[in-house]
């Protein structure tokens, strides 16, 4: 079986695939503060939950966009499984051609998401990852990731809306039934959600201008994809599995 460590700057997710099917999923949250044994303890909890055991385990990839935290997991993976993780990074085969300014500028999770979208649904097409930050991956039908739009993310933007003022406090991210509110909790969220709406249809409408387009192919990802995905017409495909897919598909391509 293969682990797939998709490491981002809030939670890290993990996927085991038995060939291809994906048979168990876990969410943790990113803390630089724990130990390799913290994050091997819970895991293998988390494993034996769903009848996986340690030495099932057989590989092990893992995307970053947190450096510091990278030889606390790696230590991990070599301690409680035997196995040195692929790490996505210079040398890794992935089929994508990065046409940037400086391609060892592009994060891992761009790369991975870039590589599963276009090898699930083919190009051109845009892949909105709705994280910590939200970004816009614009890949051709050559596989090139042509380039990136980075956003602030949905969770962070309404988290620093609270913190910085005294009287708005934390609600839930579900879309109200009017844009117009009525109470506080109504008006925040009006405002994060239909504001994060107008937000991707405006980009994906410039990303067309640019690319001469008339239409693109859009798939959204993230724990927010879905939520923004229904007040939107830009996006056509939700898929939660996005990364992990990508990582396996990487995995095969570097075996």
């Amino acid at each position: 079986m293969l682990l797939a460590i998709d490491m981002g700057n809030t939670n890290i997710k993990y996927g085991v695939f038995d060939n291809e099917k994906l048979v168990a999923s876990f969410r943790v949250s990113s803390r630089i503060s724990r130990t390799a044994d913290e994050y091997g303890s819970v895991l293998v909890g988390l494993l034996s939950d769903k009848g996986i055991k340690k030495t099932d385990i057989d590989g092990i990839i893992l995307s970053s966009v947190i450096p510091a935290l990278n030889y606390t997991i790696c230590h991990m993976c070599e301690f409680f499984f035997g196995i040195s993780p692929l790490i996505i990074g210079p040398g890794v085969k992935s089929g994508l051609n990065v046409k940037a300014d400086n391609p060892k500028e592009v994060g891992a999770d761009i790369i991975v998401n870039s590589v599963s979208a276009f090898t699930k649904y083919g190009g051109p097409i845009v892949v909105i990852d709705f994280g910590t930050a939200t970004t816009f991956d614009v890949i051709s039908e050559k596989c090139e990731l042509i380039g990136v739009v980075i956003a602030p993310g949905i969770k962070t933007s309404l988290e620093g809306l609270v913190s910085k003022t005294a009287q708005l406090p934390m609600v839930e991210l579900d879309a109200p039934s009017t844009v117009i509110g009525k109470n506080t909790k109504h008006c925040m969220q009006s405002g994060i959600i239909f504001g994060f709406s107008g937000l991707v249809d405006n980009i994906i409408k410039k990303i067309k201008k640019e690319l001469k387009v008339d239409d693109i192919n859009v798939v959204a990802t993230g724990g927010l994809g879905e939520i923004i995905a229904k007040e939107v017409k830009s996006i056509k495909i939700v898929d939660r599995t996005l990364t992990l897919d990508g990582l396996r598909h990487i995995y095969q391509l570097n075996k």
